[in-house]
């Protein structure tokens, strides 16, 4: 598993440095058993798995919104850029570039579209800032221009997820933590939400660590993937390598051979997977 503190010469520096963290909640609950990974500079990082593996509490580890959740991170670092960060307040770590879109699309219902927007800026100093945000936030997002004055609670769930992005864009973030961004999506505004994260990455540098179930959509804008399974990454590497692996075909790419049909058969393979060997 490629989780060492150093990378290769020539290779993007690495932004984000999570070294063998645990998470417990309520002061009991074990979530977190010693997660490590890294995003580099300028990466689209994925954060794979079934439901409960832990992605989520990862994202609000870094992110520091855990406290909330009655959550804390008992063992373990969150480096960004070599900083310690796991005292930082989550408005801390917004000026400090890093911003979480929440899972479920989470909107401000009774504001429209552009005043949700607004209150992404509130780290922007001037107003023309903030008008060069929204700017650059309709560009990206042109349906978000064409309902700016709609009420967020009467626009559908890809403009709710759009205008939960573009939020987090008005805080001009350099990483940008992404949570399930195709829950409740259909397949075609899915792709379009990744393509538009694809062209942020590529054209104003932000970096991503996303976290989804989608893992043939997630895959296949990664460049790297972490696989998690009750609280654990189980494996990690390139993304076109774990595509291709047969493991995760099998068990997240719904490509396993036509010949196993029972549960016990899926036990058995599943005890053969190397990683929980």
């Amino acid at each position: 598993m490629n989780t060492s503190n150093s990378n290769a010469p020539g290779s993007p520096p690495i932004v984000l440095n999570v070294n063998g963290i645990e998470v417990i909640y309520n002061h009991v609950i074990l979530v977190l058993k010693g997660v490590s990974l890294q995003v580099p500079e300028g990466g689209i990082v994925a954060l794979l798995g079934g439901n409960g593996a832990g992605k989520t509490t990862t994202l609000r580890a870094v992110s520091n919104l855990l406290k909330g959740e009655r959550g804390e991170v008992t063992k373990g670092s969150i480096e960004l850029r070599g900083e310690r960060i796991e005292n930082l307040s989550p408005a801390e770590l917004v000026r400090r570039g890093v911003v979480q879109v929440m899972e479920g699309r989470h909107c401000f219902a009774h504001l429209t579209i552009e005043e949700n927007l607004l209150t992404g800026a509130y780290t922007r100093a001037s107003k023309s800032e903030v008008a060069a945000g929204l700017e650059k936030v309709y560009a990206y997002f042109p349906r978000l221009k064409t309902r700016r004055g709609s009420q967020a609670a009467y626009t559908s769930g890809g403009e709710q997820q759009m205008c939960a992005i573009g939020r987090a864009l008005m805080a001009n973030p350099s990483m940008v933590l992404l949570d399930e961004p195709s829950m409740g999506l259909a397949p075609q505004i899915v792709e379009e939400v990744f393509e538009i994260v694809k062209d942020l990455n590529a054209k104003e540098r932000v970096t991503f660590l996303l976290a989804e179930q989608n893992t043939n959509m997630a895959l296949k804008y990664a460049n790297y993937g972490y696989i998690m399974e009750s609280g654990r990454i189980v494996m990690d590497g390139p993304a076109a390598e774990l595509a291709n692996n047969e493991d995760v075909k099998e068990f997240y790419l719904g490509m396993g051979g036509a010949e196993r049909k029972s549960f016990r058969d899926v036990k058995s393979y599943k005890r053969r997977k190397r990683w929980l060997a």
